[in-house]
């Protein structure tokens, strides 16, 4: 039944875009000669709805007026790799100016569909684009590398007796891979072991949950992935319940209710590769001549609600350094 609805939404999203061309947020047709931007994101969530918010304030930012300079064209797979896919080709058979990958599948998606058209491709939130082709050749963006040490140390600090953290991914999504692997190769350096659980769908994120819940992690600590982060708010019912804090990997995590993070502002991450795609635009620069780039300064969060919740204190330092999203 899932992948009859799945069907019959690309055919959809193929009729209506194929019946009088790309269309704007507001469903105008934009038969002009105003570049279109198509935005592909991959799902639903704070996080990437920051990143779309952010690449657009960018846009304007360096100086372009929508609806004068661009026009956006804005489709969201649901999480659905088969309407992901079709969104990237109907905007390389409408001959987008410039398409944007929303996470990491949307953004492989826009890739292997802008190929043949040479059409520019910007990324916001691709944690590896090395391992996952996306770093050059007609291609460039914003990487959400995560800030695995500064996370770990985080860790150690707010649970001093911790030796097991419990990471849930998805074994499709090449950044959470990416991040696993780091995750396993520093984890010692801060006296833990990884207990890693790979998911292949959103809804098996529950199981695993449970899964390691019973195997006695001590907490749990989330990447960036988009299976996970879309039903957080599951993942906290059950936690909450057992006692188990988890850490986000960006303020949005927090603000829902994990109880810390070292991490990045979407928004920011969004606005930055905004401003690279303005310079494709104009003729400033041409995609091959922008490098990606990798977000360097991250910042810390707390949420104290959710602190005081499971019974966890935090030192000073951290009080006196964290943003407390509660408030």
């Amino acid at each position: 039944m899932k992948k009859f609805a799945s069907a019959l939404l690309a055919a959809a999203l193929v009729l209506s875009l194929a019946a009088c061309g790309a269309k704007t947020e507001d469903n105008t047709p934009t038969d002009t000669k105003i570049p279109v931007i198509g935005i592909n994101q991959y799902g639903e969530h704070p996080s990437l709805d920051n990143c779309r918010e952010g690449f657009i304030a960018g846009l304007s930012a360096a100086g372009l007026t929508e609806g004068e300079d661009f026009i956006i064209e804005y489709q969201n797979a649901g999480f659905d790799d088969n309407i992901n896919i079709q969104i990237g080709q109907n905007f390389s058979a409408n001959n987008v100016a410039l398409m944007c990958g929303i996470a990491t599948p949307s953004a492989m998606s826009c890739y292997a569909a802008a190929e043949d058209k040479d059409i520019p491709v910007v990324y916001v939130a691709v944690t590896d684009p090395v391992a996952a082709g996306l770093a050059d050749g007609g291609i460039t963006g914003v990487s959400d590398k995560l800030a695995v040490e500064g996370q770990l140390a985080l860790i150690r600090d707010m649970q001093p007796e911790a030796t097991t953290i419990g990471i849930i991914y998805t074994l499709s999504e090449p950044n959470s891979v990416s991040a696993i692997a780091e995750y396993e190769e520093k984890a010692g350096e801060y006296g833990f072991t990884i207990a890693a659980y790979g998911i292949t769908a959103q809804s098996e994120v529950t199981l695993a949950v449970d899964a390691l819940i019973n195997q006695g992690v001590d907490c749990f600590s989330n990447l960036t992935d988009n299976n996970v982060v879309g039903v957080l708010a599951s993942i906290l019912e059950k936690t909450n319940e057992a006692g188990i804090p988890v850490y986000g990997s960006e303020i949005e995590q927090v603000k829902i209710g994990c109880v810390a993070s070292v991490g990045i502002d979407y928004y920011v991450l969004g606005s930055q590769a905004g401003m690279m795609a303005a310079r494709i635009l104009t003729g400033e620069k041409t995609v091959d001549e922008i490098p990606f780039e990798t977000i360097s300064q991250y910042s810390m969060y707390i949420n104290s609600e959710a602190l005081e919740e499971l019974g966890l204190e935090v030192s000073a330092d951290i009080i006196s350094s964290a943003l407390d999203t509660s408030k």
